[in-house]
């Protein structure tokens, strides 16, 4: 079966032919950055690095982009209402969007443009699309003509004329130099006290959309293979980068488009309004796992919309305990099966464990065929539930002193195949550490190996390190390790770590 997808651009499935054999070039619309990430941010980036991490598994060389918006009207409005300078204001969300990543085990982007490294070469674009009748000044700003571009409105499905009918009745100064309704701005003249850049055109800065039509050509070319981001994406800023791009460059932008659907907050639409708003770091800082959130997003197909509950979360909880357990079977067995390359209590790196996408596995094959329809994560994750259920029966087995009803070599094929097939999907739990290993009954809190106070404060200061290096999945590991031995870690401002015994 050959890999397909849902491609937003013609409303169907597809299969998946990249521009160049062997290669994809990905373009993901990234966060604009003047605030921390909220859950629906954390359910587009964790939906695309899976489908990365499963484009890579499948043997294709993946050239992933994501860009930073780093100059917008929220950077600028949050820089004056909090009296910050708003390149501090970018910098400090650039880094708590990668902690934030990090925590949920999302792979870098291969590279991250920002909108304010590439001005001239903004610049140079909107030239072109002067040049080419698709863009027009006016007193210091420049506006793209979308009547000029016949096919305007063919992601979305939108028809320009009903569009102009529900853009009337707008006067705004904006609005007055515009030849039509629906025009949008490629160049912005500066207000007062506003970041700005030299221009043609006058002191300025770039709108929204023409930032991203320029990062995909400068790091990608021309064309590429898959453009994805949120759902809310799609008209706007997706309609127009289509316009600008190919009516600049006379090629396509994208070969497919992807869009993930909406997150809801117990049936409502997640917004600050509602009160409803939730970080990433809060929910992860309040006690849930990051792979219990990760899963809980991978759960649901990725087009659909989401509903995040206390019982949807308490859920996940109990599917990611299944999974766990079935991951650590070989770090906590395999030395009692004869498993010869054990050392002490772990193997090392789980992702060092790789399963062929061809390997004579009926698990694997169900694994990939769910997979190669449109990425279906839910029937994925049936696979590896039923791999992590059979092997903590066989656990439970082990720790009556009872004899497993599979030989020793097929239980270390089906836990390979398991650590192997979640690493795809980025869910990943790391071996014990020696001196703080667990057994497989600990991790609801009742454990048998009590640390000592001073222990414990080590651990916390390992973990305080770990994050000062930006090492997230180690400082990650080592809360995972100690809340299963019933110790509750609070992170405080000012970068201090409180701990409690459950």
């Amino acid at each position: 079966m050959s890999l397909t997808l849902y491609n937003s651009l013609s409303r169907k499935k597809e299969p998946f032919e990249p521009l160049e054999a062997g290669n994809v070039k990905i373009y993901c619309c990234g966060v604009t950055v003047y605030d921390f990430c909220h859950l629906g941010h954390a359910r587009s980036y964790i939906v695309w690095d899976t489908v990365r991490r499963y484009l890579m598994w499948r043997g294709y060389h993946v050239t992933y982009v994501q860009n930073f918006t780093d100059i917008d009207d929220k950077i600028i409005r949050r820089s004056q209402a909090d009296h910050i300078p708003w390149e501090q204001i970018t910098e400090t969300y650039i880094q708590a969007y990668l902690e934030d990543m990090g925590r949920l085990n999302i792979r870098p982007a291969d590279t991250y443009p920002r909108a304010t490294k590439v001005i001239p070469q903004i610049i140079q674009f909107i030239e072109r699309l002067i040049e080419k009748d698709y863009a027009y000044a006016a007193n210091g700003d420049v506006y793209y003509a979308v009547e000029r571009f016949p096919s305007y409105g063919k992601l979305s499905g939108r028809k320009l004329d009903q569009m102009e009918a529900g853009a009337s009745g707008r006067v705004s100064d904006e609005e007055t130099k515009k030849r039509h309704p629906l025009d949008f701005a490629l160049w912005k003249s500066a207000k007062p006290g506003e970041p700005s850049w030299d221009s043609p055109w006058g002191k300025g800065r770039p709108g929204w959309h023409i930032e991203c039509s320029v990062m995909v050509k400068e790091e990608l070319g021309d064309s590429i293979d898959i453009h994805m981001g949120g759902q809310d994406l799609t008209f706007p800023h997706h309609e127009n980068e289509i316009a600008q791009s190919e009516a600049a460059l006379a090629a396509p932008l994208s070969r497919y488009w992807m869009h993930n659907g909406f997150v809801n907050i117990s049936g409502e639409k997640m917004s600050k309004s509602l009160g409803n708003f939730t970080t990433i770091r809060q929910m992860l800082d309040a006690g849930i796992e990051p792979m219990v959130l990760r899963l809980f997003v991978l759960q649901a197909q990725y087009r659909k919309p989401i509903d995040f509950t206390d019982e949807a979360i308490a859920s996940a909880q109990n599917a990611w305990s299944t999974l766990r357990d079935g991951l650590l079977f070989g770090y906590l067995h395999g030395k009692t099966l004869g498993w010869t390359d054990t050392q002490e209590v772990g193997f090392g790196d789980p992702g060092v464990i790789k399963i062929s996408p061809d390997r004579d596995s009926e698990a694997v094959q169900k694994f990939r065929s769910a997979m190669d329809d449109d990425f279906n994560t839910s029937a994925a994750l049936a696979v590896l539930f039923a791999l992590a259920k059979e092997l903590q029966k066989e656990g439970n087995r082990l720790n009556s002193k009872e004899e497993t009803k599979l030989d020793a070599s097929t239980l270390r094929e089906v836990w390979e195949i398991l650590v192997g097939l979640s690493d795809v999907l980025g869910l990943k739990q790391a071996p014990p550490v020696s001196g703080r290993a667990v057994t497989t009954t600990n991790w609801q809190g009742s454990t048998t190996f009590k640390l000592k106070d001073e222990n414990i404060q080590a651990l916390v200061e390992e973990r305080l390190a770990a994050r000062k290096a930006k090492n997230f999945a180690e400082a990650d590991r080592i809360r995972e390790d100690l809340k299963a031995q019933g110790i509750i870690l609070i992170d405080k401002p000012g970068g201090l770590t409180e701990w409690r015994r459950e």
